[in-house]
């Protein structure tokens, strides 16, 4: 379903008045044993001494946005990072254009803007690192995105990379599939070129286990419609080799990325409508004009959220399986009105009426682990409230992988957990995520071995060394 991240029109005129504070987080040598990588067995996910583990944390956009870099870069984004791991996110879903990929890989980076790039001492010091002492200019958005993985390391942050969009735009999700786009830097996106770029990127990360998994594509979307003629523009699941038929894309470019890096974890969205193949229908079949969801021949969804082609034909990598993880995204209310939520809602209600077909029975067969990529909204005392809670309740419950959706204030339909200060949290937004972050007592669990996560969290050795 349609989701705009609206960007506030004022968010570039706040760096000429940003004041950036210094980070007093102690900071640990950063782990290089590269033994951080992990793997699945059923529907778990485990570290390389088959210790299980849960993937929780947030996603933090803008390197998908014309701005090529993390919003809220006005302000200092190591201390933004430091809150971050002693709040207890261990795992970072970070948006990534592929036009911006290709320019990395081209070696030729796009450019940044609204970013702060001070070195001024006693005067004036934001994002030190960001600035180049020798050309007196912010470095270049690679320069910087290999900065903020360093800052990641360090704090014991793991990050997960998602291809957000074929085009650096803010709206760039809107468009359905993953090729077919031109754009301004990198011509046009080919499904060729949008795998060789995440391959790139895979390999030049192969040796640090900061990035330890790829989202291949966000949200493939596309409905079907009524003429007769099969649309191409709409991403589907089947058997064919079509190039719109994202299960066969995904699985090619899971097995492209898994031989430059065979230990990356591999998250793979669903589409939007799938047909109703216990009924016999397929692709080829129209929907009918006015049809309730009952009578159409199409299972509807959330834009990537449905997974229930994986029944019918799963991904199928052999051996490397043990590296695929299937990536829904839910919503409430607020971001589009659905069917499910036109009653008194309970999670048993969700389970009966979307949840359980359309993903979550994945992790309730042991087919393979989930991870919700995106689930967050507005704090409305309402219906939306009461979905984020039953959802959160449900993750808890099942220790399902997640990633909040989201840090940044300025997404439109939901709201972030950071104010527009990039400091101040809102704060019963976090109390209602904090049940879904790994914890232990009064600690947070992070996923590396050697660095604790935060202030405030343990690292993985010391939670099963201590268990």
């Amino acid at each position: 379903m349609r989701k705009i991240k609206k960007i506030a029109s004022f968010l570039s005129a706040l760096m000429l008045t940003t004041c950036c504070i210094s980070n007093t987080q102690t900071i640990y040598a950063a782990d290089t044993n590269q033994d951080d990588w992990l793997h699945c067995e059923g529907n778990k996910i485990y570290d390389s001494n088959n210790n299980e583990v849960w993937l929780t944390g947030a996603n933090w956009f803008g390197f998908n946005c014309g701005e090529n870099v993390l919003h809220g870069a006005w302000y200092d984004i190591e201390s933004i990072l430091t809150e971050i791991a002693n709040r207890g996110i261990g795992l970072l879903r970070i948006p990534i254009s592929s036009e911006l990929l290709y320019s990395w890989m081209a070696g030729t980076p796009n450019a940044v803007s609204s970013v702060t790039a001070a070195n001024d001492p006693p005067y004036y010091v934001c994002n030190p690192d960001f600035y180049d002492a020798a050309t007196k200019k912010t470095k270049s958005s690679m320069d910087i995105f290999d900065i903020i993985m360093g800052y990641c390391k360090e704090l014991g942050i793991k990050v997960m990379i998602d291809v957000h969009s074929p085009d650096s735009n803010n709206s760039g999700h809107v468009y359905p599939l993953w090729y077919g786009l031109s754009t301004s830097t990198a011509g046009e996106i080919t499904t060729d070129k949008w795998m060789d770029t995440i391959v790139w990127l895979a390999d030049k990360y192969k040796n640090d286990d900061t990035i330890l998994a790829f989202d291949l594509e966000n949200e493939p979307h596309g409905k079907r419609g009524y003429s007769e003629t099969v649309p191409t523009d709409m991403a589907k699941w089947d058997n064919s080799t079509d190039e719109n038929n994202w299960k066969y894309a995904s699985q090619m470019c899971a097995a492209k990325v898994l031989e430059a890096n065979p230990n990356l974890l591999i998250m793979i969205e669903g589409v939007e409508q799938y047909p109703k193949t216990e009924l016999g229908y397929t692709y080829e079949t129209p929907d009918i004009w006015g049809a309730s969801a009952k009578q159409s021949p199409w299972y509807g969804a959330w834009w990537g959220a449905n997974l229930r082609g994986v029944k019918d034909y799963p991904i199928d990598l052999g051996q490397l399986n043990s590296q695929i993880v299937y990536s829904p995204h839910d919503y409430g209310p607020t971001v589009s009105s659905q069917e499910w939520f036109n009653k008194d809602f309970t999670s048993q209600t969700l389970l009966d009426d979307y949840w359980y077909d359309t993903w979550a029975y994945i992790n309730d067969q042991n087919i393979a682990p989930l991870l919700i990529g995106e689930w967050g909204g507005f704090m409305d005392g309402g219906d939306t409230q009461k979905w984020m809670t039953l959802l959160r309740d449900y993750i808890v419950d099942n220790h399902i992988n997640h990633t909040f959706w989201c840090l940044n204030p300025n997404s439109g339909d939901t709201g972030g957990l950071l104010g527009y200060d990039w400091s101040t949290w809102d704060e019963a937004k976090y109390e209602l995520l904090k049940p879904a972050l790994w914890q232990s007592g009064e600690k947070f669990i992070g996923l590396d071995h050697q660095i604790p996560l935060g202030s405030n969290g343990m690292s993985l050795n010391e939670y099963y060394n201590n268990k």
